[in-house]
């Protein structure tokens, strides 16, 4: 197994990109614990199931976004594990693709505040524990869950405070990953194109439509965003950083 007893954290692990990677992490033989914030239901399921399948899966509500309850999710995680080896930011918002003239203050700050702010803040607030037992040679991982469209690519479905936030989670990955990468935390960035989820209704709804967007004219499964995560999880990712 490639996380055979890795203690994993993902953040927003309960519907979409997050639960394929909670599956997948859980398959490879990692010990995880997800939050979510109000689909308790779908949340206790992916429980039921995996540890049906003798998988070792925790969850947790925690809205990541608020600074009290980062700091309840350490506290969680130390009663859970004992310590963590990998960090998986996940949790994420839209703005819901509204017109330039309709996007409020309070809509910006949102998704800036759950996108990026508190990428920022939770990584920080997890760094003691990610230092402990860690070198370049066996590196702690943190892997932080941008978009396609902060990569540069204009998506003809705006979505402004969106794109400008994962684009700034893009840039704050290659800086923390340079910053920490001489202590063994490897900081790494992955940039999901269209996948069919509750966050991306287009690429749900409009599957056959947005084929024509997309130069490989398919839309992407949940083993290609897990694949990519397990490799930057595992040991064979252990000489990626700041990608």
């Amino acid at each position: 197994m490639l996380l055979d007893q890795k203690r994993v954290l993902i953040t927003g692990g309960s519907r979409g990109i997050g639960k394929a990677i909670v599956e997948r992490f859980a398959e490879e033989g990692a010990h995880v614990l997800f939050t979510y914030k109000s689909n308790m239901a779908s949340a206790l399921d992916i429980v039921e199931i995996l540890s049906a399948k003798g998988y070792h899966v925790h969850t947790v509500k925690a809205d990541v976004s608020q600074q009290e309850d980062c700091q309840a999710l350490v506290k969680h995680v130390q009663d859970t594990f004992g310590g963590l080896d990998i960090l998986v930011n996940n949790a994420g918002i839209s703005d819901g693709g509204k017109a330039l003239d309709d996007v409020t203050e309070s809509d910006w700050d949102r998704v800036m505040d759950l996108n990026i702010k508190s990428i920022y803040f939770l990584i920080q607030a997890f760094l003691p524990y990610l230092r402990v037992d860690c070198s370049p040679e066996t590196p702690k991982k943190v892997i932080n869950i941008a978009s396609i469209d902060g990569c540069g690519k204009i998506n003809p479905f705006y979505n402004f405070a969106y794109g400008v936030s994962k684009a700034g989670l893009i840039q704050l990955g290659k800086h923390l990953g340079d910053s920490l990468a001489w202590e063994g935390i490897y900081i790494n960035t992955i940039s999901p194109g269209d996948f069919p989820t509750d966050l991306n209704r287009i690429a749900r709804d409009y599957t056959e439509e947005m084929r024509n967007y997309i130069p490989g004219k398919r839309v992407g499964e949940k083993g290609n965003i897990a694949g990519a995560a397990i490799f930057l999880a595992s040991d064979a990712g252990n000489y990626s950083v700041g990608s």
